[in-house]
């Protein structure tokens, strides 16, 4: 090639080198921050946060998405739970619903 590489070529094609892993590293980092979030946070549908996360990465929006309702407040209701009346009422609904799928 007409040169020679010397300690120092070296040390920067080191550091180069460091420097790319560790921007991989840290993309993969990001890539799986909504999932991990969604878990410390016992979200019920954090399975679907964390794949939301790694597929739409590359694309950016769906992992806004994804780091959205990672945090997205996941008080679930428990119907058993409901006063007699508002389950009566409920299953009143859902019979409708089934009897008239195309009635609103």
């Amino acid at each position: 090639m007409g040169f020679e590489l010397g300690f120092w070529d070296y040390i920067t094609f080191l550091v180069l080198a460091l420097m790319g892993l560790s921007s991989v590293v840290l993309l993969l980092w990001l890539a799986g921050l909504p999932g991990r979030i969604a878990i410390a946070r016992k979200h019920p549908e954090a399975e679907a946060v964390k794949l939301m996360g790694w597929a739409g990465f590359l694309v950016v929006v769906p992992w806004i998405q994804a780091f959205i309702w990672a945090f997205k407040p996941t008080d679930v209701i428990d119907v058993r739970r409901f006063p007699k009346e508002v389950a009566e009422k409920t299953e009143e609904e859902i019979k409708r619903l089934t009897e008239n799928p195309g009635k609103l």
